[in-house]
């Protein structure tokens, strides 16, 4: 069929070790994973189910292995926030997928910051509307390169850290997610069929806060790789 204008690429993150990219279908995040976290935004931390929000696909931003990629600090906000993340790369399809068998259905992992315009977010939370203004805006999805899982295994705990120009800000561990990454994918598939090119940006630890222009992020998942964002 044709198209009355060329169709919008595909976004596609690199993949470690492969000359072959990642294409992304759709990004799913979830919110509040992290105990410390929830509280820091002032949510009672206790094991209710999850929630997920999402982000478009042309939200990412990837960055090649041992670069620092320049980010543009969004317009309306005046409160512009990093959070880390480890991000899951799903590589097999499913719905309605056990906890049990849901590791067979990544591909790999990645880190990821789910940059958020915290004002926005808060004004629109406080009126009870969604938070896509806050969440899902262009480049709000920076990436590292995909490492499959033949290379990292599934990992269930490990450090997640970030700094803003040298000084650490974040720092949690993998052990201490509300629910774990095959918890998630197995709740999330309830509501969705998730596919080949899903992505899960799956929590932040605690420490969140503000970036300006000028600031360097470096951020880690230990055993998956670093991310290096300059604000510009």
């Amino acid at each position: 069929m044709n198209h009355v204008f060329p169709p919008a690429p595909i976004p596609v993150v690199p993949v470690a070790g492969n000359t072959s990219g990642f294409p992304v279908r759709r990004i799913y995040c979830v919110g509040r994973n992290y105990a410390a976290h929830a509280r820091e935004m002032g949510s009672d931390p206790d094991r209710e189910p999850p929630f997920f929000f999402c982000k478009p696909a042309d939200a990412v931003l990837p960055v090649a292995p041992g670069a620092t990629r320049e980010l543009a600090y969004p317009s309306e906000t005046a409160n512009y926030h990093h959070e880390v993340e480890l991000v899951v790369a799903i590589g097999k399809g499913g719905q309605t997928i056990r906890a049990e068998s849901a590791n067979d259905h990544v591909f790999g992992y990645a880190v990821g910051f789910d940059m958020t315009r915290r004002d926005l977010q808060f004004a629109l939370r406080d009126k009870g509307r969604p938070w896509e203004l806050g969440k899902a805006f262009d480049q709000s999805a920076p990436i590292s390169p995909i490492m499959p899982v033949a290379r990292s295994g599934h990992p269930a705990a490990g450090r997640v850290w970030l700094t803003v120009n040298g000084t650490l800000k974040q720092e949690g561990d993998l052990a201490d997610l509300i629910w774990s990454v095959p918890e998630t994918i197995a709740h999330l598939s309830k509501y969705f069929e998730l596919c080949p090119g899903d992505l899960i940006f799956t929590g932040t630890p605690e420490g969140v806060g503000p970036v300006v222009r000028g600031d360097r992020m470096v951020g880690a998942v230990d055993g998956i790789g670093e991310l290096s964002i300059r604000v510009v």
